[in-house]
């Protein structure tokens, strides 16, 4: 049962009073045309309240906000409304915040949600979680990075800006089951002074442990990745036909932190040690039904999609 006060998605078009969304409102949706599945928005945090209007309003920040073709939401028919049951219809929309962070020698950091988690389990994302009463983006952005990672950054150490907002369901598409989460997420990219070496430095839990220290009960694995391989990430789209040629050119397998099981206490959250994983881990994608994959996550791919366009503007 959830222990603290929910931050809730508020619509707001033409200048009317923000009005709390609900569950099976397509937020998306509000602003674009059916046909569509992106458009810009401005939001903002006000009094515990995570306003998205078609209209700039004070302290806003407009963005991209984007959903998959394939959103539950959207294609959910009004006939089947009564089948969910009235503590789902009665949630709204949550918001959430997910952490791109991108070291100086241009490296990503993704983390692997762990296998018992209720939502996306084994799916690879960036650190991130909700947004508690009375912060702002970046405040929930940096207590997410550092409970599930144990990387405290420091001030100074780091910009910030926000990359887009993805609407995010779960189970992802009808055909894996009824929606039982809807949230929006806010991508901030934070582009640290540091190496990921260094970052990994200073996440370690005891002397000389030169490696991320992650929280087993959130993320089973964490790893870097360099922009040839998010493109190759990006590449193959969720719901859509892949021809599996990106493959070309790519190593079999990239380096990762697993956590270990051993001497869990002795580590505080866990040990790490690095391994190999194959890089079709990275490629796969939603399938259209049964069991769900270990795979990057259709937000995420949208989240490394924007980093990559900006990519040439960071490095000037």
């Amino acid at each position: 049962m959830e222990t603290f006060k929910k931050v809730l998605v508020y619509l707001s078009r033409e200048n009317s009073l923000p009005r709390c969304a609900k569950f099976l409102q397509s937020v998306t949706g509000e602003f674009c045309a059916p046909q569509e599945d992106k458009t810009f928005v401005s939001c903002g945090l006000d009094r515990n309240r995570f306003i998205i209007s078609d209209r700039e309003f004070c302290d806003s920040t407009r963005v991209l906000l984007q959903r998959p073709s394939f959103c539950p939401i959207k294609n959910f028919p009004e006939e089947q409304t009564s089948t969910l049951p009235h503590g789902v219809l009665d949630r709204g929309v949550d918001v959430g915040v997910a952490v791109i962070l991108q070291s100086i020698d241009t490296k990503v950091l993704l983390t692997r949600r762990a296998a018992n988690l209720h939502t996306f389990p084994n799916v690879w994302v960036p650190p991130g979680g909700h947004i508690e009463p009375h912060e702002q983006l970046l405040d929930a952005g940096r207590r997410e990075l550092a409970e599930e990672t144990g990387l405290q950054l420091q001030e100074g150490s780091y910009s910030c800006r926000l990359l887009g907002l993805w609407e995010s369901v779960f189970p992802t598409m009808l055909t894996l089951g009824l929606p039982k989460r809807h949230h929006i997420v806010a991508y901030l990219l934070l582009l640290s002074r540091e190496t990921h070496l260094q970052l990994q430095l200073m996440a370690r839990c005891l002397p000389f442990q030169a490696q991320l220290r992650p929280n087993q009960t959130e993320v089973s694995a964490s790893v870097w990745l360099e922009p040839r391989m998010v493109e190759a990430i990006v590449a193959m789209v969720d719901g859509a036909e892949n021809s599996g040629t990106i493959l070309v050119g790519l190593p079999p397998t990239v380096q990762f932190n697993l956590l270990s099981a051993h001497r869990v206490a002795e580590l505080c959250n866990g040990a790490v040690k690095t391994t190999m994983l194959p890089v079709s881990r990275f490629l796969n994608t939603v399938p259209a039904a049964g069991v769900d994959l270990e795979r990057v996550s259709t937000g995420t791919k949208y989240a490394l999609q924007l980093w990559l366009n900006i990519l040439p503007q960071l490095d000037q």
